[in-house]
């Protein structure tokens, strides 16, 4: 994935390599390698530190991978193909490390609030536990609010513009961390006090998911080579492992000196 190669391309570069080491192994070829694509399952590769340490705070995010289709300028030149589509790669990161906890891959109509429980269950199942969940206004559903406190998470989403307060059957503000969000924005009013909230509740941690996805299109481009969809997830998975292990490897060590 990091260089980017055709299956057809990938093959003679592996017997190249063999050839150079001496190693005497059979390579698979391009269609057996695109047969086998759709049902490997690969880890993310998160480190023990994640898994042995503190509970973490975890920001999610989606963006769009192109799929196929022609070059911006000819979409320019001649507007919109009717085979040009997309996908959606959400991504549950560890705020601190930028380690890709989870990732899940969806067609362009997917919703993003649908895809938060996932997230936030694969990363259970990775053995890393979380304390807050930081999203954009997308994820502003009730469902997103009351599953994170449900698993006793905190959860900081920024309340849309529009936003009311949830009452009871009495007509009465119920304690929900929602309202507790409305509060502190109407205190100020929603132009002035919103940045006032981003600030305390620590929302502007939430730009570590999209370095990510900055890294991701950086390193491994912004389109995805597989054409079919089960092919596209396992590219996707082989794509996050991929930037966890480079974070891992070669990320910097700041030390403080004075």
């Amino acid at each position: 994935m990091t260089f980017r190669l055709a299956f057809r391309q990938l093959e003679g570069f592996v017997e190249s390599v063999f050839a150079l080491m001496g190693v005497d192994l059979q390579v698979p070829s391009y269609t057996q390698i695109c047969r086998r694509q759709a049902g490997l399952k690969v880890p993310l590769g998160v480190s023990e530190r994640l898994k042995k340490g503190e509970a973490i705070h975890l920001v999610v995010d989606s963006s769009g991978l192109k799929v196929y289709g022609k070059c911006e300028w000819k979409i320019r030149k001649h507007g919109w193909s009717k085979r040009r589509t997309w996908r959606k790669i959400h991504l549950g990161v560890d705020e601190n490390t930028g380690e890709i906890t989870a990732q899940v891959l969806t067609d362009n109509k997917t919703d993003d609030a649908a895809v938060l429980v996932d997230l936030v269950v694969d990363t259970f199942n990775a053995g890393i536990d979380i304390n807050k969940v930081g999203t954009d206004g997308a994820y502003d559903h009730y469902d997103c609010w009351d599953m994170l406190m449900g698993v006793e998470i905190d959860p900081i989403i920024p309340p849309c513009e529009n936003a009311v307060f949830q009452l009871d059957k009495d007509g009465l503000l119920t304690d929900h961390p929602r309202n507790r969000a409305l509060e502190i924005i109407e205190e100020g009013g929603q132009e002035t006090n919103r940045k006032g909230w981003k600030i305390q509740s620590g929302y502007h941690r939430r730009s570590k998911s999209e370095n990510a996805f900055f890294r991701w299109k950086t390193i491994l481009g912004e389109k995805m080579y597989a054409r079919e969809f089960g092919n596209q997830k396992t590219e996707a998975g082989i794509k996050a492992a991929v930037l966890n292990k480079f974070i891992q490897i070669a990320a910097p060590m700041s030390v403080k000196v004075a």
